[in-house]
């Protein structure tokens, strides 16, 4: 997620929002939405590790608008009622052991902006991005690539052959 600042193109969509940030992590995109100015930011992580780092980052950063929910995002729409105006996410990419998942997390976010009038962003990688935009224009949606960019992955899994791997993605905007 670096490469995300004060700058962020989506600061419009933040301030004074509700943001639900889907598969939070150690909470990079939460706590850059609180710093942007979010009135209330709902990370979700499944992780109990991951939702220790997050909420450690949140004592550290002193922040007091984000509440952390532990939570599969597949099922948060059993949970929880759409009322949030932008969601934010840096979803599994989807590949391998978790094919599909990226759009699982994708309609979730759709599912969750208030009578879909929200906006989501999320970061996807760049050979998805015709599948991306053909699948949500086709529901009716807005698609537009914001930035691209690459990461820089380290190695997480058995699957992984290389220490580290450049990866180009796309941070992209779906909205009505």
């Amino acid at each position: 997620s670096s490469g995300i600042n004060a700058e962020w193109p989506l600061r419009p969509g933040i301030e004074d929002k509700h943001v639900l940030d889907l598969g939070a992590g150690c909470g990079i995109l939460s706590i850059g939405c609180a710093m942007l100015g979010a009135g209330l930011v709902t990370a979700v992580e499944l992780d109990d590790e991951a939702i220790s780092d997050l909420t450690n980052n949140i004592t550290d950063y002193d922040i007091d608008n984000i509440e952390v929910v532990r939570c599969d995002v597949t099922r948060l729409p059993c949970l929880l009622k759409p009322c949030f105006d932008t969601v934010v996410m840096n979803p599994p990419f989807g590949t391998k052991n978790n094919e599909g998942i990226d759009m699982e997390f994708l309609e979730v976010g759709l599912q969750m902006v208030e009578q879909q009038k929200g906006t989501v962003y999320s970061f996807h990688k760049t050979s998805t991005r015709d599948y991306i935009v053909k699948r949500f224009t086709e529901k009716g949606f807005n698609v537009k690539v914001i930035s691209e960019m690459r990461f820089l992955i380290p190695k997480m899994y058995k699957i992984h052959r290389k220490d580290t791997a450049f990866v180009d993605v796309d941070f992209i905007r779906i909205c009505r």
